[in-house]
């Protein structure tokens, strides 16, 4: 015999809604969470695209200072800003260098080095 539908319970009859109900659910969880996921990757693309061009602008900064640096410190230019500033200096005279004779690496470099405790030198 067959069963009569008023028989039935209310949970039997909305099993097949709450399915299908919860199947949309999913699908549509799945679809917002798939473009949240490409947005992310849009913005951090677009994040390391601004981060490498400023990169980019950094090193070049960088190699123009350390130009400039170079030029500044050539003795040519050395010279030039000695003349401009009127300091009155002159190269040394051979009288005046002092050649030091690096001690020979061996095991005993220790004692070759005087050093102050309580302000007296000491071997």
């Amino acid at each position: 015999m067959a069963k009569n539908r008023k028989n039935q319970s209310a949970a039997i009859r909305f099993y097949p809604a709450l399915k299908a109900l919860f199947l949309c659910l999913l699908i549509a969880g799945l679809a917002l969470g798939y473009v949240w996921q490409k947005s992310q990757i849009y913005q951090l693309g677009r994040q390391i695209t601004a981060c490498e061009s400023r990169l980019i602008q950094i090193r070049d900064e960088n190699q123009k200072l350390s130009d400039q640096l170079a030029v500044l410190r050539s003795p040519v230019m050395l010279d030039q800003r000695v003349r401009e500033l009127k300091l009155g200096l002159v190269p040394a005279q051979p009288m005046q260098i002092c050649q030091l004779v690096e001690p020979p690496p061996n095991g005993n470099s220790r004692r070759l080095f005087a050093a102050r405790r309580n302000g007296e030198v000491t071997q």
